[in-house]
């Protein structure tokens, strides 16, 4: 029997998306990325960045908008 060794891999530290990626909630084209303090991200439409928009302030993330504009920093 063998065993598989799990790996935990994250984005690429970039200010924007550069590839289409799709919302972590929905799987629609996402518009914004977020940066967790752990450095881990997510990435959302435009709907679900804005229905999350409050709990991830309290978390203290960064959202950056595709375009790379900031829209909330830590």
């Amino acid at each position: 029997m063998s065993q598989m060794t799990q790996t935990l891999t994250t984005t690429p530290p970039t200010e924007e998306l550069v590839v289409p990626f799709h919302c972590d909630r929905c799987g629609a084209l996402a518009k914004v990325r977020v940066v967790l303090p752990s450095g881990s991200d997510l990435v959302f439409c435009g709907h679900h960045a804005r229905e999350y928009e409050d709990k991830l302030r309290a978390l203290a993330a960064d959202i950056i908008e595709t375009d790379g504009e900031a829209r909330v920093h830590s």
